[in-house]
This record gives structure tokens, sequence and C-alpha cells, in this order.
């Protein structure tokens, strides 16, 4: 009987602490999920409203390009090239997507080899293991969204950057030249770029701490000196600047614009790569910055010229768009507004002043717009990303925050200008970057594609 007992107690008491056991355990686990940062907690958990608001954004990225830009840029050549721009833009979309898939994503965002702190070669350039984009399935995630989502993502920002920079040379260079330019400075410029700026902990100038939500460097500044640069090895359109080269559908622009302004919201919300309040904020200072910017534009040029036009207003407002893009996570309101009215009022003047006085052809204003604004945005993303001045950044110093902003803008501007130009004068070396002039004079659409954009007959 007391062996019965004895043994029934030692069962019990094995039980107690089994039980014990598991409590202590999960107590453990508890632990652990409330000292991990939340990120973690979260990271391999599918979100669908994130993974909605991004499938958005994406589709409201690639509508920037096609048919925003095209349209924008379309409406403000002659007649005669309409069809050229157009198919440039579309052109580039194709081309870069395919190349976005082969090795681009790769490129940009393998983090491989990559270490906080350290900088090594894959502090520029990603590595090889996501060629074809290896390894993502349906179920593969990047934070709370699908991989696949995010890829298509950052694909439409590759296909818009290189798109940007036909402004600069639209009505004079060769259909295949352009080509070959987009492929190779997407590859040697863009991405590396990319990967510098967004890969993360490792990267250049991620680990330097410049700040860029949505692409001031990346895209805009990039865009901006690689156009500035193309205008000038490829030369003046013939009979600039004495020869009247009007917009020739000023309606076209407009309707670009604000296809332009309509898509920013994904390029400036998406960057947050989820449905949450930095997104909304990004949205909403997106709204803020671009408004502003289009009535400093008009203020100062009714002031100079006693009007305000259609082509200045559009284009403020694409001086705003540009100039909160690095700043729309971490800015204000306030500093939204602030920033909308500075870009705008000084692109009026870099646009149009500036150029005729240096005398450089930028057809289509990428320097005078997307350059400068670019610079405004991310050199005020450093003070004005501070809560003292309202804004939501990580900035402790107003002056040191404004110091690193202003060497990430130097070295995106020596990289791109550097890098095009060595790319430019390869392919005008190789198979050449200008048309004829009796195919500039006859104007693309017919001499490259065969065609005309307007059968009134």
């Amino acid at each position: 009987m007391h062996c019965e007992i004895k043994q029934s107690t030692r069962k019990r008491d094995r039980g107690m602490q089994g039980k014990r056991h598991v409590l202590n355990s999960l107590v453990l686990v508890i632990g652990s999920l409330a000292t991990m940062p939340a990120a973690a907690q979260t990271a391999a958990k599918l979100d669908s409203g994130d993974t909605a608001w991004m499938l958005t954004a994406s589709m409201l990225v690639l509508l920037m390009t096609i048919p925003g830009l095209a349209l924008f840029y379309g409406g403000m050549v002659r007649a005669k090239n309409l069809l050229s721009v157009l198919m440039q833009c579309f052109g580039i979309t194709a081309l870069v997507s395919v190349l976005w898939v082969i090795y681009g994503y790769s490129l940009a965002f393998s983090t491989a080899g990559m270490h906080a702190g350290v900088t090594n070669l894959h502090s520029i350039i990603g590595g090889m293991d996501r060629l074809m984009l290896a390894g993502i399935k349906p179920g593969t995630l990047y934070g709370s969204v699908p991989e696949s989502v995010f890829v298509m993502f950052q694909m439409t920002f590759a296909i818009i950057t290189p798109a940007l920079i036909v402004g600069a040379f639209a009505e004079r260079m060769k259909f295949s030249a352009m080509l070959w330019f987009s492929a190779l400075w997407l590859t040697v410029v863009y991405l590396p770029m990319a990967h510098m700026v967004w890969s993360g902990p490792g990267s250049l100038l991620g680990d330097m701490g410049v700040l860029d939500f949505a692409g001031g460097t990346v895209v805009n500044i990039n865009a901006g000196f690689a156009g500035v640069v193309a205008c000038l090895v490829i030369g003046r359109r013939k009979g600039y600047p004495t020869t009247h080269m009007a917009p020739h559908n000023l309606g076209y622009t407009v309707i670009g614009g604000s296809l332009l302004w309509l898509g920013w919201f994904g390029f400036n919300a998406g960057s947050a790569v989820a449905a949450n309040g930095s997104a909304g904020m990004a949205m909403l200072t997106t709204q803020i910055a671009t408004a502003a910017a289009a009535i400093g534009w008009i203020g100062v040029e009714w002031l100079i010229h006693r009007r305000p036009s259609v082509l200045g207003i559009v284009s403020g407002a694409v001086a705003g768009l540009v100039a909160v893009t690095p700043a729309a996570g971490t800015v204000g309101p306030g500093g939204a507004l602030v920033l909308g009215l500075v870009a705008g009022a000084v692109c009026f003047f870099t646009a149009t002043r500036l150029k005729h006085k240096l005398g450089y052809d930028d057809s289509l204003d990428v320097f005078g717009v997307h350059a400068v604004a670019g610079i405004i945005g991310a050199l005020l993303t450093g003070p004005l990303a501070s809560a003292a001045l309202g804004g939501f950044g990580d900035v402790t110093s107003l002056g040191g925050q404004l110091w690193i902003q202003a060497k990430g803008v130097g070295f995106t501007i020596i990289w791109s200008a550097v890098l095009s130009l060595i790319i430019l004068k390869l392919i005008d070396w190789t198979i050449g970057l200008r048309v004829t002039e009796e195919q500039e004079q006859l104007g693309l659409d017919l001499a490259l594609h065969e065609e005309k954009a307007y059968n009134l007959s």
C-alpha cells in the first residue's frame, strides 16, 4: 500500500514538473517575442491590406511612364516628333522590364555579402544570386507583401528613370542609340545607385545616413544629370535657339502631367511598402508640395511676364512632385509646403533663364526641373525631417543631417555625370548617337518609324 502511494506521488510530481516545464517554455517564448523587433515578428506574415496597396501602387507608378510621361513629353515636342517620344517611352518600358527580370533586380536588391557598417563591393552593387528572379515563389515574402509584388514595384521605378532622360535629347537621337543608352545606363548607373541607397544595412549611402524615401537621388538627380550630359554631348537641335520650337499640343502635356501627379502617389506613398501611417503621410505631403510648387512657379511667372501659363503650372507641379520625393516619408505638412514653394520658384528660373543664358538645349527641361528640384528636395529633407521642424525622421542634428544629404547629392552628381558621359561617348564612337540633318528636318516620326501622328487628309 505504501509502495502504491509512493508511486502515485512520484507520478504526480513528474506530472507537475512536466507542467512547470511547459509553462516555463511558454514564458520564455512569450518573453523572446516581446523583446524581438516588430519587423522581425511580422516579417514572415502576409498582410492582405499591404499587398493590395502595393499592387495598386505598382500600377500607379507604371501609369507614370505610359501614358503619363509619354504624353507629358509628347505634347511639348513638335508634331513631327510626337510618335518618336511615345515610342521611346514605350520601348524603354519593355526593354527595362526584361532586363530587370534577367539581372536588374538581383544587382539592385541582392543583399549577399552585405554587413552593416562594412564597406565592400557588395555596398555598391548587389550579387548574382537572384538572377532570373531565382528563389522567388508565390509564397516568398518581402516584409508583409509577396516579394513578386516588391519586384514589380521596383521595376516601375527602374522603368521611369531612364525614360525621364528622353526629354533632354528629344527630337534628335536615334532610336537604336536610345535603346543602347537606356540598357547600359540602367546597368552601370541606375542599378548600383538603387543598391547603394535602398538595399539596407551595409549599403554605401544607406550606412552613411542619407535620407531618400522614394528616389530624390536614385531617380531624379540621377536622371537629371544624365540628361544634361546627354544634351551637351549630342548637341543642340537644328535651328535652336533662333528657330521657334513651341509645344505642338499642350493639351497632351496637361493630361500627361495630371497622370504624373496621380501616379506619384504610388511612387511616394508606395515606398512605405505597407498600408500604414507612413504611406498616408507620404500621400498628404505629396499633394501639398505639388500644389505649392504649381502656385510658386506661376506666382513668379505672373510677376515677371504678367500672365501665368498652362505649361508653367504643369511644370511647377512636376517640380513639386520631384522635390517632395526624397522627403515624403519624413517631412511634415508644413515642411512639404515650404519644399513645394521653393522648388516651384527656383525651377522657373533654372528651366527658363538659366538654360537660355548658358545655351544648352535641354529640350524638355529634364535638368531644369528634375535635377534642380531633386537637389532642393534632397538637401532640405535633412533639416525638414527633424522633429523640431515638424518632421518624422531620425534626425539628431539639423546641420549634421544637411551635411550628410549634401554628400549624398554630390556623390550622385559625380556618379551620374561621369558614367553617363562614358556611355554616351562609347555609343557615339560605335553606332552614333544622332540622326542625320535630313532626318531631323523631316521629323523622327517619318524618318525612323515611317508613321505620322496626324493624318488629316
